[in-house]
């Protein structure tokens, strides 16, 4: 997959060293219950590895195309919402490269391969109510509030869009 800025590919575990630069760093994963150690960074890749033979998707590595740098991931997993399993798009990215629209321009052209590749109707886009940079890329990529839930013993907002 492909955007004016990035690359997205397969992650593999060749990317643990660059990935471990978001999923282990603090203030990156300050909305989860805690940053990932190396073993639990190779456990995602492996999570996601298998997600591309099961569904055909998964978070996948973004690549900066000039300087062919990595930056962080973004796709599409399958999570729980409120008890239904729908398709997610999430990211993390390095925080060297917040606040530039990559997170934004990578969830838009996942969001297309889920409608245009994958024939999904709606896709789906869930946070702590705490994370407001997630939801406003939501927001920037068309999605609209869907529910409030609780998860992992937090209440979560959930955002959606439709395929046109």
């Amino acid at each position: 997959m492909e955007t004016e800025r990035l690359y997205l590919r397969e992650l593999t575990l060749d990317d643990v060293t660059e990935l471990s630069k978001v999923l282990s760093d603090p203030e990156s994963m300050q909305y989860y219950p805690e940053p990932f150690n190396q073993e639990k960074v190779k456990q995602w890749i492996r999570w996601n590895m298998e997600s591309y033979q099961k569904y055909q998707h998964g978070l996948w590595a973004v690549i900066l195309k000039n300087g062919e740098k990595f930056i962080g991931d973004c796709g599409i997993t399958m999570q729980e919402i409120d008890g239904e399993k729908v398709p997610e798009i999430g990211f993390h990215m390095i925080k060297d490269y917040w606040n530039k629209g990559y997170a934004t321009e990578a969830a838009i052209a996942c969001k297309q391969y889920a409608f245009d590749k994958l024939g999904y109707s709606k896709v789906f886009s869930y946070t702590t109510f705490k994370n407001v940079p997630s939801q406003k890329v939501a927001k920037n990529m068309g999605m609209q509030m869907y529910k409030v839930f609780e998860k992992n013993g937090e209440r979560q907002i959930a955002q959606v869009a439709f395929n046109q």
